[in-house]
């Protein structure tokens, strides 16, 4: 029986490539300031995107919360789209740890408007919180993986710009933007003054993301790092992986994306199946059989049963996500198993 699993691109495991630079790796004690191999990440990463520097943390929750607790101060209000990961799945650290309030706009596919944002936002009074922050999604993951446009990050810049207003990206597939979008990741950080992507999802390293933005933000997101136990000592074994993603694995992800698409394709095709996916395609779709008169555990066990991986998105339906490790084959028979799962429901 195949296995084809399609939780999380997080699934994806280091390349050849990798492990050679991991064993390989110049290493120092990265809290002393003192391991090459960090520095050469953080200062790759900061030139990918166009930003002054970078700073290594072991995960995406905590480059945000990082973000966060620099850009805002305690009891001031930060904005997110409704759906977004740092509202919903990152164990509310924008409250009990940042200490901050929140408000959220609904989104078109994940994609706040200005007139949305002018509206929302506080002026000085004593009984508010005032708005400080605004934090976007890009690829917004509950949204199939929406891509922003350039275009449509400089219109919410510009109004936080007018506003006074911090403007943190959490681009943990930053880069699966740009490809399916044909532009660099550049292209975005003009409008921003903070971004987070990941270099353990679709670019397949085993550890670790990156946060960027000017250097006095970066110098201030340090201590937020130590703050919060993110500090590392020979941290060069994973940053080396990290450095092969982002200098070999970008441009392949456009393989992810068609690998997607023709999913789209196929099971939209098939009788009472629903899917949720957008208009510029990245990695992530979500499948609704609602019309079977299906749950999403039901959904999820029986494509188990016949080696298909997949997260419950409750009440009907699952997210799939393609990677590395995901042929057009294994997409092909997920289709196919699909077809004949709908023709055992009539």
């Amino acid at each position: 029986m195949s296995k084809v699993d399609l939780r999380s691109d997080t699934l994806t495991l280091p390349t050849d490539e990798m492990r050679e630079a991991m064993a390989a790796a110049e290493v120092g004690d990265d809290v002393y300031g003192e391991d090459p191999t960090v520095h050469r990440l953080e200062e790759i990463a900061a030139e990918k995107v166009g930003m002054e520097a970078a700073l290594y943390v072991p995960s995406g929750a905590m480059g945000n919360t990082c973000a966060m607790l620099s850009h805002a101060r305690h009891g001031e209000e930060v904005i997110f789209e409704e759906r977004a990961h740092m509202f919903v799945w990152e164990c509310g650290a924008f409250a009990n740890i940042a200490g901050l309030a929140s408000r959220t706009l609904a989104g078109t596919d994940g994609i706040i408007q200005p007139d949305q944002l002018r509206e929302a936002i506080r002026g000085y009074n004593v009984h508010f919180s005032p708005t400080s922050l605004v934090c976007i999604e890009n690829t917004h993951n509950n949204y199939g993986g929406s891509p922003w446009t350039p275009t449509e990050v400089e219109a919410i810049g510009s109004v936080c710009k007018e506003n006074d207003l911090k403007l943190h990206m959490d681009g943990a597939r930053l880069f699966n933007a740009a490809v399916a979008h044909g532009v660099d990741a550049k292209a975005y950080t003009p409008h921003i003054d903070s971004v987070m992507f990941c270099v353990s999802k679709g670019l397949s390293a085993p550890v670790g993301s990156l946060l960027c933005g000017s250097r006095s933000f970066i110098d201030r997101a340090y201590e937020m790092r130590k703050r919060l136990g993110g500090a590392m000592r020979q941290a060069g074994i994973i940053a080396a992986a990290g450095i092969v993603a982002l200098q070999d694995m970008v441009e392949r992800l456009s393989e992810d994306h068609a690998n997607a698409q023709r999913l789209v394709e196929g099971l939209s095709a098939i009788d009472g199946v629903d899917i949720e996916a957008p208009k510029v395609m990245t990695n992530i779709l979500k499948v609704d059989v609602g019309q079977w008169g299906w749950t999403a555990e039901q959904l999820v066990h029986t494509w188990k049963e016949h080696g298909i991986l997949s997260n419950p998105r409750p009440p009907h339906g699952a997210r799939l996500v393609t990677h590395r490790h995901i042929s057009a084959a294994d997409v092909e028979y997920v289709i196919e198993t699909t077809q004949k799962m709908a023709q055992n429901t009539h």
